[in-house]
């Protein structure tokens, strides 16, 4: 067997079982069972499961992150010293993920599902990784939408970023569920580029929306059917 096929087969199948399982219930063995691959492999190619994990989703990231910053060389190349709106902004982070070429047709969905898995679990080691590594291109980002949302204050900027964070990954992370959903309910048939299309605008919709912050309605008087 070829070594880059080792890699891939094993990456592929710790990207699968960690999307299922998630990283602290998916062992090495399981991953070797289901790679075909025995434990001295992995620990030839990576070292460690940390190690492992950083390169599930390096291997997404690294090229995502080079198709990102020419999408907003691009892009600010065609604003000509203005801003980038917002919808541009979005557009541009939205069409470099779906742009990127896909080992599989779920590829898009288990990296979100990952992704969402990285921030929900105790995963600190990944973050730092993903900080460390990929903070110039998604912090190109998040300057982005500052200038596009200077009306909004640093508190209420970090909420709606991670409100729009949260939407995203769960709606592409669900991707094949909801697009089954529409089609048995509705006889409808929709695509990853569909979802993507129809996104975007409720996001910076969400982002832009005015401030109506108040406190919790009083339940007095109220009663549960």
């Amino acid at each position: 067997m070829a070594q880059s096929d080792t890699v891939d087969r094993i990456l592929d199948a710790a990207e699968e079982l960690f999307a299922e399982r998630g990283f602290s219930e998916t062992s090495l063995r399981m991953i070797t069972s289901k790679a075909n691959v025995n434990l001295a492999a992995v620990n030839y190619h990576f070292g460690s499961k940390k190690a492992l994990i950083h390169a599930v989703f390096a291997r997404f990231l690294s090229p995502f992150s080079v198709t990102l910053e020419t999408a907003f060389d691009e892009l600010e190349q065609r604003c000509k010293g203005n801003p980038p709106t917002l919808n541009e902004t979005l557009w541009a982070l939205t069409e470099s993920a779906i742009r990127m070429p896909q080992r599989n047709e779920k590829g898009i969905s288990i990296f979100m599902r990952l992704l969402g898995l990285a921030y929900t679990q105790s995963q600190g080691h990944l973050r730092k990784f993903l900080e460390q590594e990929y903070g110039e291109p998604f912090g190109r980002f998040m300057h982005l939408l500052k200038e596009a949302t200077p009306e909004l204050s640093a508190v209420d900027r970090y909420w709606r970023i991670q409100f729009m964070l949260g939407a995203t990954a769960f709606t592409m992370s669900s991707s094949d569920a909801l697009i089954d959903i529409l089609d048995n309910k509705l006889g409808v048939q929709a695509s990853v580029q569909e979802i993507a299309a129809r996104l975007v605008p409720f996001l910076a919709e969400g982002m832009k929306a005015p401030d109506k912050l108040q406190g919790p309605p009083s339940l007095a008087g109220t009663t549960v059917a």
